[in-house]
């Protein structure tokens, strides 16, 4: 039997496991359900707000009945977590997906605005609706969203797991398709995004407290800054004021892509079911951020300075060529040892290129606390790591101009 993934906390259950929690109605006789304390979550989220009381389920069915109020409710809850679980949960497609990198590469700013994009432009490509899927996610990433794109700052660095044992992940509902008259062809998937600190891979800990998002993954973006590769900064003749601040251009001297891959990857070998001689079958895409600080030294035909296509569908030979361009890239910027790390280890894995804002930030002012983002967001091929996850785990269509 199938099991199904909690996209909260990432436990494993089947579908006659689901839990409920009462909808707090009045009953016909007596007094309504009070919230109580919730040890469950407590312990696994850190959340110490009082909840309405959970309900036992009842095999497959779709609805439970209080034992204290004795009315139906519907709210279906982790039996894990106990937090609330998308509608329909059991009976829709539900992807994981991994975010890692290492810290500075700018993380939280590439999901911010791949969210974004999701939901207003590559939403209309695809002709899908993208939306938060619960109360959490659509309250803070919108206003994640509203400091990014209307106040013009940059949000604050991935505090760790062991820093913040309440970091929950965004889930989104993406629905494709059409529903005419007579016959619907949409199609529902749940993708739950968790955005994994890349010093929470430095010590034995912090792997343990990844070890079972990362397993559940479906796909994972590891978000590498270009400028942090050994001779990049030499061949573009770039100053070292493009890492604008002294901690940024520490932790590119300490932190080198390699360094990062090199964790995710003995992370991914400790996994149940792999092994020394076993390839990594999660597919990888291998994203190299901030691409813009690279633009006058790369050629005008460089794959990596056209726009994504625009197609419904992903347009794979374009991913192949923009591939291929960052592997040459690599070798001819020494990092050969990143693309043999990813031959060797991996089934499947992707280059990409991409820019969040489309412009380097400037430099912080003296006294000034958040970094401003410094003109208008234009973000470049920032949904292609993403959409070729998609398109491997055939949640959107492949396609070749």
């Amino acid at each position: 039997m199938n099991k199904l993934t909690c996209p909260y906390c990432y436990g494993k259950f089947a579908e006659k496991e689901i839990t409920f929690r009462c909808g707090g109605l009045r009953p016909i006789e007596g007094d309504p359900c009070a919230p109580e304390r919730d040890r469950v979550r407590e312990q696994i989220l850190g959340d110490n707000t009082y909840q309405l009381p959970v309900v036992a389920g009842n095999g497959k069915r779709l609805s439970a009945r209080c034992g204290k109020c004795h009315n139906e409710t519907t709210i279906q809850i982790c039996p894990h977590c106990h937090s609330q679980l998308p509608v329909h949960y059991s009976k829709i497609d539900n992807r994981m997906v991994a975010m890692i990198g290492a810290k500075f590469s700018g993380k939280s700013v590439y999901m911010t605005v791949l969210l974004h994009e999701l939901i207003h432009r590559v939403g209309r490509r695809f002709d899908a609706a993208v939306t938060g899927a619960d109360e959490r996610t659509r309250k803070e990433f919108s206003s994640e969203e509203r400091t990014l794109y209307t106040e013009g700052v940059l949000p604050v660095t991935t505090r760790t797991a062991a820093a913040d044992r309440g970091r929950a992940p965004f889930v989104f509902r993406v629905s494709l398709g059409e529903r005419k008259r007579f016959r619907s062809t949409l199609r529902h998937t749940v993708l739950s995004f968790f955005d994994t600190a890349g010093e929470d891979l430095e010590s034995d800990k912090g792997v343990a407290e990844n070890v079972r998002y990362l397993s559940c993954a479906d796909g994972i973006i590891v978000l590498l800054d270009p400028l942090t590769v050994p001779n990049v900064m030499e061949k573009f003749g770039l100053d070292p004021s493009v890492l604008p601040s002294a901690a940024q251009r520490e932790a590119a001297r300490s932190d080198s892509p390699i360094n990062i891959l090199t964790r995710v990857t003995e992370v991914l070998q400790k996994l149940p079911g792999a092994g020394p001689n076993k390839m990594i079958d999660i597919p990888v895409a291998v994203a190299f951020s901030k691409v813009d600080a690279l633009w006058e030294g790369l050629p005008e035909d460089s794959p990596l300075r056209q726009p994504a296509p625009g197609t419904p569908y992903f347009d794979e030979r374009d991913g192949e060529a923009v591939h291929a361009h960052v592997q040459a890239l690599l070798y001819d910027w020494e990092g050969g040892q990143i693309d043999a790390l990813l031959t060797k280890n991996y089934r499947t894995f992707r280059y990409f290129g991409l820019s969040a804002l489309g412009a380097v930030p400037p430099a912080l002012a003296p006294g000034q606390q958040r970094q401003k983002v410094g003109g208008t967001i234009q973000p470049h091929r920032v949904e292609d790591p993403f959409l070729w996850l998609l398109s491997r785990l055939k949640v959107v269509a492949t396609g070749k101009d």
